[in-house]
Parts: structure tokens; C-alpha cells; sequence
């Protein structure tokens, strides 16, 4: 179980990370998520999707971080300030140096343009990063 592991972090209304945990609790049906919010409505829309637990705010994401094998998320997580300033320098830092592999969905926008990327739907991208965690966790296994 220690092995399928995953963190998934999200801010403002938690739909990017609702649809991950749905995605990945259907196609790994033996993970265990970790929901960590920067606010109580994104932590709330991801346990309603069936996380196994979740928690709320900076703390949370910086112990949540030294815990996990996967992190899944938005790649403002890992940009300080990013995310309407829902991603605190302490949270950008935690996904940052954490022993866990990051899954980062780049998303254009918070002020940061990832170039090279493909044009995808949002629902795209979340299926690809699912996908990208599950092969992650199956080589681990």
C-alpha cells in the first residue's frame, strides 16, 4: 500500500484536483490519495471524489510532501505565489525538494507560459497525468 502513495494538491474550487482523484482511483483502484487543498473548498471537492484522507493549508502540504511516493497536481504547486496566491513559498518549496516524483499538469496561466507543450483540453492533460502516475506506480511495485 506504502507504494501506491499519491499526493494530490489543488487550490481555489479543487476541480482539477476532484477529476484526478476520480481518474485515478478508476484506473489504480489500490491507491491510496492524499488530498491536501490550499483551501477547504478544494480539500472538500477532492475527498467527495474519494480521497482516502485530505487536510487543508500550507502545513498540511509540506508534511503531505515528505510522505508521498507520486505528487499530482497543477504546476502552480510548485511555483510560489502561483495560483491566485493560493501557493505559498512554503508549499512551492515542499513539492519542490520532495523525494517524490512530481506529475505537474501545464497549465498556462498564473502568470507562467510553458512553452513546448501541446494544446490539450483540460480534461486531457488530467487524463494523461493520471496515466504518467499509474505508470510510476506500476514500476514501482
Amino acid at each position: 500500500m506504502d507504494e501506491k502513495k499519491v499526493l494530490v494538491i489543488d487550490a481555489q474550487g479543487g476541480g482539477v484536483g476532484k477529476q484526478l482523484v476520480l481518474l485515478l482511483k478508476k484506473r489504480i483502484p489500490d491507491v491510496f490519495i492524499t488530498a491536501v487543498g490550499t483551501n477547504t473548498q478544494a480539500t472538500l471537492s477532492m475527498l467527495k471524489a474519494g480521497a482516502d484522507e485530505g487536510a487543508t493549508g500550507e502545513n498540511a502540504v509540506v508534511v503531505a510532501c515528505r510522505k508521498a511516493k507520486v505528487i499530482v497536481g497543477p504546476v502552480g504547486i510548485a511555483i510560489a505565489d502561483s495560483l491566485m496566491g493560493e501557493t505559498t513559498p512554503k508549499m512551492a518549496k515542499a513539492v519542490g525538494q520532495s523525494g517524490a516524483v512530481r506529475v505537474l499538469i501545464p497549465f498556462n496561466h498564473c502568470d507562467s507560459l510553458i512553452v513546448g507543450t501541446s494544446q490539450m483540453s483540460v480534461s486531457q492533460l488530467i487524463e494523461q497525468a493520471v496515466e504518467e502516475a499509474a505508470a510510476l506506480l506500476e514500476a514501482r511495485s
